[in-house]
């Protein structure tokens, strides 16, 4: 069975749009970044992190992942508050920016980390926009302050890259890592 270590809602989704069981067992890991530490690298020590602290059953293949917004070198993590938010998309509005996100597998074949990386430009946004979309709680738990497939989405009007990194997991990355590791077809999962 496939093991997600997150919480995340929207990589939940992701994972049942796609058609892959999987059972949740979020890891507890604290997501500091590193003095030095590159975005990229950051989000697949994260990815791995998560991945092994998580509690696997024989059979078992773990999936960690983390997701951060990098605009200017500057990583956009989850907002504090709404300020904080507020600050966040003033900064992208108007620009491009980079959503990487690590990915770990770790299954009885090996593990494997990688990390997908996508291109979103932000219109320009006015101040009223901005302060109305902070108010609306949907920037609060999200990398960068927004939400691709929410409210955000008028916000953009182009991506270069994986749609599904930008929610959060790169699912085709996803199922081609667990190709590679031997993970059998979903089929093979049930009942397991």
């Amino acid at each position: 069975m496939l093991v997600l270590a997150s919480q995340s809602p929207r990589r939940q989704e992701v994972l049942t749009r796609a058609g892959i069981p999987f059972l949740v067992r979020p890891a507890e890991v604290d997501e500091s970044r590193l003095e030095d530490e590159s975005p990229e690298e950051h989000v697949r020590r994260l990815a791995r992190e998560k991945a092994e602290a998580t509690a696997a059953r024989p059979g078992d293949v773990v999936l960690g992942a983390d997701t951060v917004v990098v605009v200017d070198g500057e990583v956009l993590g989850k907002p504090e508050d709404t300020s904080d938010a507020e600050r966040m998309l003033r900064k992208l509005s108007g620009r491009e920016h980079v959503v990487m996100t690590g990915v770990c597998v770790r299954a009885a074949g090996g593990t494997v980390v990688d990390v997908e990386s996508t291109v979103v430009r932000f219109v320009a946004l006015s101040e009223e926009e901005i302060l109305d979309y902070a108010a609306s709680d949907e920037p609060m738990d999200k990398a960068g302050a927004y939400a691709i497939q929410g409210l955000a989405s008028k916000f953009i009007d182009r991506i270069e890259g994986c749609y599904f990194n930008v929610v959060g997991l790169p699912v085709a990355m996803v199922y081609r890592k667990l190709k590679q590791l031997g993970v059998p077809p979903e089929e093979e999962w049930e009942g397991r």
